[in-house]
């Protein structure tokens, strides 16, 4: 098969220009830098991938944003987009303002074919809460859909990671149901899995497949405190390159001057939880 390249981007966090900038930064100008990085690489991606928090405070004003930066975004890459849901999304909102449909609860995940490539996007976004999980209609679909092998295997995109952290802190990031997950795939030919939710790289392996979080395009986290939750000016993606039946994921940082714009510290209580 022929080498397949693509982008990983996560966690853009946007709003409509002028309200609630975060931490004081513009992200919708960092999302636009990102595109416009991609499109001076020597190789153009097939396709990019965005594994959720869209925007920050997910209103319907704040979807429609997106969508008119990420169309204008993709028609000058000339590449399809593909989104996630992550714990700053709503799922009416995001319907209403982004897919231009009837605003509702339904849970947004799906499957795409890319040069015989599958993409699974999953949704570990629970309305109301930090945390993710997989409900067990989502675990059946995609037992069905992981049924029939894919001529290229299939990578899952989901917004909370799977794989440990530096921290018991970060560790509490990850998604609450693993397990479920690890028996979904297992004997299937899931050949990777990409995530964000933590604003860091972290890589590791995940029931025998590589499993990558991304830094943040809004911004990072340092991953290394487990008292605070220091949030850093920089930004970056994944490339990911589907080769001999594997996943490689390259992390490709952006510019940015690594200031701590915030410190969030948190209480022993929480620490370890």
């Amino acid at each position: 098969m022929q080498p397949i390249f693509f982008a990983h981007l996560t966690d853009t966090h946007i709003n409509v220009p002028g309200k609630n900038p975060l931490f004081e930064m513009d992200a919708t100008k960092k999302l636009r830098e990102t595109f416009a990085e991609l499109g001076k690489l020597s190789q153009k991606p097939a396709f990019v991938v965005i594994s959720g928090d869209l925007t920050q405070d997910g209103d319907v004003e704040d979807y429609r944003h997106l969508r008119t930066v990420l169309d204008e975004e993709k028609a000058k890459l000339g590449v399809p987009v593909y989104v996630a849901l992550g714990n700053h999304d709503s799922r009416p909102f995001f319907r209403e303002g982004y897919l231009q449909e009837l605003p509702s609860e339904e849970s947004y995940y799906y499957s795409v074919m890319e040069d015989r490539l599958r993409i699974v996007v999953l949704n570990t976004q629970v309305p109301g809460i930090h945390g993710g999980r997989l409900d067990e209609e989502q675990l059946n679909w995609l037992r069905d859909v992981l049924a029939t092998p894919a001529p290229n295997g299939t990578i899952i995109v989901h917004h909370h990671p799977v794989v440990p952290t530096m921290t018991p802190m970060m560790d509490s990031h990850l998604l609450d149901n693993p397990q479920d997950l690890a028996a979904a795939i297992e004997g299937t030919d899931v050949i990777g899995l990409l995530s964000g939710h933590i604003h860091c790289n972290n890589i590791g392996i995940f029931q025998g497949v590589p499993s990558a979080a991304a830094t943040g395009v809004a911004f990072g986290i340092e991953p290394t405190s487990n008292d605070s939750m220091k949030f850093i000016d920089n930004s970056g993606y994944n490339l990911v390159l589907v080769k001999n039946g594997q996943m490689v994921v390259h992390p490709m940082p952006m510019a940015g001057d690594q200031r701590i714009v915030y410190e969030w510290k948190i209480d022993a209580s929480h620490a370890h939880a």
